[in-house]
């Protein structure tokens, strides 16, 4: 146990939420065994000559000592980064189509790709998955056209179960504009009208997840950006942009899919900014008059 535990950390470099996953099914299962209810000391002892013992302690498993265990160079794009990220794509396209070279659409593929992860808060396989008829209306935002709201099939699965639903209703116009405009006038030219996939490859596939990281990295990369920008940071920017915006808390959270709000809080970096206007209009009652 203790060399296992070991190997998870300085070999294989896991985070620590996840060695503790790894260890609590450890400890749930030799507690299984243990059960004097299901008979399986007595079994073993007949088999084997010997019995099962839990393995997994306090003094050798990860302990929950904290909420938030995710990566503390992990950051929301500024808005001033995130425009210079989405115009840097938009470049490469106008780059693509000026030198007349090959990859103009996987181009402007890409551009759109980055710009719906912003514009409805997406993870990078939610977004890989993505079908052209996963987008539908919203009578509440009938502006929106057939955009108003997408479907997320594939949205993160809790451990042991299959990957869940939840409606994004579409709230920046900008994006709306782009996919559109990506799905009615440049998709099309890919020449594979029967595939289902938003986001399809020149040779008719559907951009993987890891396809998405290489691309953003390439952008990064390219703009000198911090490495800490991760494509799950523009998830980030999407709530902290919302939040900043006036937003309300629970609104955002179910745009996101997140059960508890705690969550939603660790994903939240305001700017200093908004916290000194927040605090300053959440204190004036308490001095008015002073």
């Amino acid at each position: 146990m203790d060399e296992w535990s070991t190997s998870l950390t300085s070999e294989k470099h896991l985070a620590p939420s996840t060695i503790r996953s790894y260890q609590g099914d450890v400890r749930l299962f030799t507690e299984f065994l243990i059960d004097a209810r299901y008979g399986w000391g007595p079994a073993c002892e007949e088999a084997f000559g010997t019995h099962p013992v839990a393995i997994a302690h306090e003094w050798n498993t990860l302990p929950h000592l904290q909420d938030y265990e995710g990566d503390p160079e992990a950051r929301p794009f500024t808005r001033e980064e995130m425009q210079r990220f989405l115009d840097y794509a938009d470049d490469q396209v106008e780059r693509a189509v000026k030198s007349k070279r090959k990859g103009a659409l996987a181009a402007y593929r890409d551009a759109t790709l980055f710009k719906v992860i912003y514009g409805w808060g997406l993870r990078r396989t939610e977004t890989s998955k993505l079908d052209v008829v996963d987008f539908g209306r919203n009578p509440e935002a009938r502006q929106f056209g057939r955009y108003g709201t997408l479907n997320v099939r594939y949205r993160k699965a809790k451990k042991g179960q299959p990957p869940r639903r939840r409606n994004v209703l579409s709230v920046m116009d900008w994006a709306v504009e782009a996919v559109a405009d990506y799905v009615e006038n440049v998709r099309p030219r890919f020449g594979f009208a029967d595939h289902p996939a938003l986001w399809i490859t020149e040779r008719g596939g559907r951009l993987q997840r890891g396809s998405i990281n290489d691309r953003f990295e390439a952008h990064r990369d390219a703009l000198k950006l911090p490495k800490g920008l991760v494509p799950h940071s523009i998830r980030h920017s999407y709530v902290t942009r919302l939040t900043e915006d006036g937003v309300g808390r629970r609104f955002i959270q179910q745009q996101v899919g997140h059960e508890c709000d705690s969550s939603t809080a660790i994903y939240t970096h305001v700017s200093d900014d908004f916290m000194n206007t927040s605090l300053h209009k959440a204190l004036a009652p308490a001095f008015a008059g002073v």
